[in-house]
């Protein structure tokens, strides 16, 4: 048999693994590690009926995985952070300032504003969820909010921060892959951004203040009493995250920012407790911080992290990432994308075909980065022909690729959220409405032409 592959071949191939991990995931509530081991199975077999060598295979799963080496590695140190952070009193201090400080009719969209800020900050939402959105979730969990529901608010405002940060990798490489400067990016944005950013926070206000709520206030002044009991905290509770913020601000790459991090979490926690062993240290980074408050909604919320809580997750990601480079390295994901790249030239399509590309390679790959790479690579010169200005093509990256990731149950970022915030994806992402609208009002902002910037005519002389 022929290497050579139809469209319709690609796109029948395409169909069914989403079908068989759909159903899998959304009909039968499994979780997406069984069905994609499955469909990985298939791909190889076709892959070995279209006579492609075990070489080629290998190195096709080999060049998947590479590319998710460095945010596997990120998630066990964010493992380790999570456990070192709460051994060290500062998840429990944020809890005991929120419940002192937030008010529970406007917890919902604050949640979400924090969220939003402290992401902008640091320029990851990996690590604002993992802090700040995880004592977060404590705290929404201990006043009877719909956890889903924190979740969607965390993750919504995290997903922002890391969107629209100068800070982000994601936001930095939309504006390379695009060819255009960051801050022009960034401004850009905006017209999408901020709408769905105005019409997110309402939607929250609205869902926080209907939800029952049933911690009374002398619950909750119980429940500050249990972590100030439990927990060593104080204005040294802070350095920590001062420093994370500092790093971010000096560019200090992610993996040296969460080993300072830890180190200085642990100093804290050992200064606390002069009379911790070696072990019960290792025990802490490896395995996690264990409550023993006697309160079981904190001992259940607080008793986590670690590196072997991160080893699940990975598992799905290493497979995930696998069947990405398979779905490249046959050529299935190009032959699919070639046709509409050739046929593009309003701004409608070019950005709709944008959104939906990345939509597409999120779904199919399940990694956030290459979800901005390929379909970027395989419109930008569509983009070039036209009138349309880089920060175009750039944006509707932003609005399909960084966003919709978390919303993918086995997409890198939604098997970080969900495993970091006990909640499924499945479960969260009706509530994520900023990931919901981004990439809408992109399309919207294509169809209408409002936000859309032209070309100088100079560029285009030029150009021609």
């Amino acid at each position: 048999m022929s290497k050579k592959i139809s469209f319709m071949e690609a796109a029948l191939i395409i169909i069914t693994m989403l079908g068989i991990i759909g159903i899998s995931v959304i009909h039968f509530g499994l979780s997406p590690t069984t069905p994609i081991i499955f469909v990985l199975g298939l791909l190889i077999i076709w892959g070995k009926c279209r006579r492609f060598t075990w070489h080629e295979i290998h190195e096709g799963i080999q060049e998947g995985v590479t590319t998710g080496i460095i945010p596997m590695l990120i998630f066990l140190l964010i493992g380790a952070l999570i456990a070192s952070w709460i051994a060290a009193g500062i998840i429990p201090a944020m809890m005991v300032v929120g419940f002192k400080l937030v008010s529970v009719s406007i917890f919902v969209p604050s949640t979400f504003l924090v969220c939003a800020i402290i992401g902008t900050s640091i320029g990851s939402a990996f690590t604002t969820a993992s802090t700040v959105g995880l004592a977060l979730m404590g705290m929404g969990l201990s006043l009877g909010f719909n956890p889903a529901l924190i979740a969607g608010a965390v993750i919504s405002g995290s997903v922002f921060g890391d969107k629209m940060s100068p800070l982000s990798d994601t936001t930095n490489l939309a504006a390379a892959v695009a060819g255009t400067d960051l801050f022009k990016h960034i401004r850009n944005m905006m017209w999408t951004t901020i709408p769905a950013f105005v019409i997110s926070l309402i939607l929250f206000y609205l869902l926080g203040s209907q939800a029952s709520i049933q911690s009374s206030q002398n619950e909750i002044s119980h429940l500050t009493n249990i972590l100030e009991k439990h927990f060593t905290m104080g204005w040294w509770s802070t350095i920590p995250i001062l420093a994370m913020i500092g790093c971010s601000l000096t560019r200090v790459p992610a993996i040296a920012t969460l080993l300072l991090n830890i180190a200085l979490s642990l100093g804290l926690f050992i200064a606390q407790s002069p009379n911790v062993t070696l072990s019960a240290i290792a025990e802490i980074i490896e395995n996690g911080f264990i409550s023993k408050t006697g309160v079981s909604n904190i001992d259940s919320l607080l008793s986590r992290g670690g590196l072997s809580s991160m080893l699940g997750a990975i598992s799905l990601i290493i497979l995930t990432l696998s069947l990405g480079g398979l779905l490249m390295k046959f050529g299935l994901i190009h032959r699919l994308m070639a046709p509409l790249s050739n046929k593009l030239t309003t701004a409608t399509g070019l950005v709709t075909a944008t959104v939906i590309g990345g939509a597409l390679a999120n779904i199919m790959i399940g990694e956030q980065y290459l979800s901005i790479i390929l379909p970027g690579k395989a419109l930008k010169p569509s983009f070039d022909k036209s009138d349309l200005d880089e920060v175009v093509l750039s944006r509707a990256l932003e609005d399909s690729g960084t966003v919709l990731n978390t919303l993918i149950p086995w997409g890198v970022s939604g098997v970080f959220m969900a495993n970091t915030l006990g909640v499924s994806t499945i479960a969260y992402l009706p509530f994520c409405f900023f990931s919901l609208l981004c990439p809408i009002l992109s399309i919207l902002s294509g169809m209408t032409g409002v936000g859309i910037k032209k070309k100088t005519p100079n560029r285009i002389i030029n150009q021609k």
